[in-house]
């Protein structure tokens, strides 16, 4: 999270403004001052980031409870270092520096300009011969044309490292987001944008579906053939989904064996049909062993789907779909389940 507040650039009273409408929201919600937990709410207090004041406010707004959960998670996402960010701190620092000095020399070529100008312009006063000012005028004009030609040279330069920098910095946060087997996002990646999708259904009063997918006796694959085969299943898995979801939608790897899909603006009946496809898409495919052409035995994934209840915690919402995915596994495996095909004692809030 980079904070609005910033020490050189407000005084002590505002600063002090700032903090006691950061401790007042904080003591009404009950959350406690801990640094992390301040940094959030002190930037709340100054309406930035608009990410996170929308999100709050959203929040407060369904009568959501802070509690230890939900403030790590607020934390987490509005982070105040970014993947990637101190690894580019010294290039940017050098970019700033050389735009400083192009500026500061800028500065100095146009102040000398100003004196030659005034200069002549004393000298034209006091009779001096024109042809000798116009020349000099000429070759002080085209001196400076010259410099800022350099000058915007370096500003073009500096513009390209920038945008490198930038560049860079996306690639890393983006790497820091996917997991690399099957080049799905991540856990993290996952736990981001499970938080916005929650935040947006709430604003927008759209439902919000869950697929949690376990591949059915992954162990046999890594046991039997090896955990190369294993990733080669996974890998297939996560091909399966990128075809299988919406633009939309977010298909992650959960961890080990596990995948979760996230469906915004989808209910119960469509992340039924989505999971059925997946589920018929996986159990169709053919795997071979690499190195020998050997056919392996199919692949089946149980399936559990679920949808959000305004307000609840995301460790709720997924726990929900993962009985629901229990459910199906103890049915025999290679099925789908909702969350509303349960037994009342799972649905219990």
């Amino acid at each position: 999270m980079t904070a609005a507040l910033q020490d050189d650039e407000i005084d002590y009273d505002y600063a002090i403004s700032v903090a006691e409408r950061a401790m007042r929201h904080m003591s009404q919600h009950r959350i406690p001052p801990t640094p992390e937990n301040f940094r959030v709410w002190a930037s709340y207090a100054q309406g930035a980031p608009a990410s996170l004041k929308r999100t709050i406010d959203v929040l407060i707004g369904n009568k959501r409870a802070f509690d230890a959960q939900t403030n790590r998670d607020l934390s987490a996402t509005f982070a105040e270092s970014e993947p990637g960010a101190a690894g580019a701190s010294q290039q940017l620092s050098a970019v700033v520096d050389a735009a400083r000095a192009f500026l500061s020399t800028a500065i100095a070529d146009n102040k000398s300009q100003m004196r030659t100008i005034g200069d002549a312009a004393g000298a034209v006063s006091n009779g001096a011969d024109p042809k000798l000012l116009v020349e000099s005028l000429v070759k002080e004009l085209s001196k400076a044309a010259t410099r800022a030609s350099k000058l915007e040279q370096n500003f073009a330069a500096s513009s390209r490292e920038l945008d490198t920098i930038r560049h860079s910095l996306e690639k890393a946060e983006e790497r820091s987001k996917t997991d690399m087997l099957t080049g799905l996002p991540n856990r993290r990646g996952f736990d981001e944008f499970l938080r916005l999708a929650q935040t947006a259904a709430m604003e927008k009063g759209d439902p919000l579906g869950l697929l949690l997918i376990d591949v059915d006796h992954f162990k046999r694959f890594n046991d039997d053939f090896g955990h190369n085969v294993g990733d080669q299943v996974l890998k297939l898995l996560g091909g399966v989904l990128k075809e299988r979801v919406r633009e939309n939608d977010l298909a992650a790897r959960y961890g080990g064996e596990e995948l979760i899909v996230v469906l915004p603006a989808a209910d119960m009946n469509t992340c039924a049909a989505v999971a059925e496809r997946i589920r018929t898409s996986i159990a169709e495919a053919k795997i071979t062993r690499r190195a020998s052409g050997e056919a392996l035995p199919g692949i089946t994934v149980s399936i559990g789907v679920a949808q959000f209840r305004p307000g609840e915690p995301a460790a709720e919402f997924i726990e929900r779909c993962d009985n629901a995915l229990y459910a199906a596994k103890s049915s025999g495996r290679n099925r789908v389940m909702t969350e509303h095909q349960l037994g009342s004692d799972l649905l219990a809030s």
